[in-house]
């Protein structure tokens, strides 16, 4: 039997509600009553080796290796340093940030639990398990109410790095997802021009299509040095890319 966990370990930072789904083990093959699940889908990714590595390594998702991989090719995560990480749920790039803010172990890696040396905010939708050391606020990151509850958290702080893994629920309609999309990058880049220190960096999820050309544009407008990445973790049927902005070309407002 399969637990949820493992199943949102599958999918990424998603979550998917089944029923009556075993596993038989030998090829770790799927049988599911549900129509909606494709089955080759589904076993080929409880097969992932992201998926096996994230649980063995103790990642809430898979998705942890996606910024883990971002992270080590830009060097953007630093002890000491404030992350603020938009649309965190499950918790994966949480759990990251919070082992590179963490004192080194004697194998080298992070510590899950313990003293933190920094700073991590998250927001999301849906509901978070806690994880020590991060201050996670349950709600739309669209709102004003909510900007105002990340606001009074940094205290007047700027952040270091900014994550953004946030996606809109898409329905399909490649003009109405792309315009969703586009709104959520806006938002994250607006944010940024308020709580982002000089020096900072962005890191935002977004998709290959009628946004793509756009949001770049707006992040060249907004950033000194603007790169694309298609992380390894990333599953090569998704048209899910990410941008790394570094260094704005205007001060945050907070600091004028």
């Amino acid at each position: 039997m399969v637990g949820f966990s493992a199943m949102n370990l599958a999918l990424g930072r998603g979550k998917l509600y089944l029923r009556h789904v075993r596993i038989i083990k030998a090829k770790m093959k799927v049988k599911t009553q549900s129509k909606k699940v494709n089955k080759a889908w589904l076993n080929d990714h409880v097969n992932d080796p992201y998926v096996i590595l994230a649980k063995r390594e103790g990642y809430r998702a898979r998705a942890a290796y996606k910024l883990k991989e971002i992270d080590e090719a830009f060097q953007l995560i630093k002890p000491g340093h404030v992350v603020v990480d938009l649309g965190s749920s499950p918790g994966a790039w949480s759990q990251y940030v919070r082992r590179k803010l963490s004192p080194k172990t004697a194998v080298g890696g992070g510590a899950a639990v313990g003293e933190l040396n920094g700073s991590i905010i998250a927001i999301d939708l849906l509901p978070m398990e806690p994880i020590e050391g991060v201050v996670f606020f349950q709600g739309d990151f669209c709102e004003q109410g909510m900007l105002d509850k990340l606001a009074t958290e940094l205290g007047g702080r700027l952040a270091d790095v900014v994550v953004s893994d946030m996606a809109p629920n898409l329905s399909g309609i490649h003009s109405a997802d792309a315009a969703r999309v586009e709104g959520l990058v806006e938002l994250a880049v607006d944010f940024c021009q308020s709580h982002l220190k000089p020096q900072g960096a962005l890191v935002v999820k977004l998709f290959h299509g009628g946004a793509y050309d756009p949001l770049v544009k707006l992040f060249k407008q907004s950033f000194h040095t603007v790169k694309p990445m298609k992380p390894k973790a990333s599953r090569d049927k998704s048209t899910e890319t990410f941008l790394v902005g570094l260094g704005l070309k205007s001060v945050a407002k907070t600091q004028q």
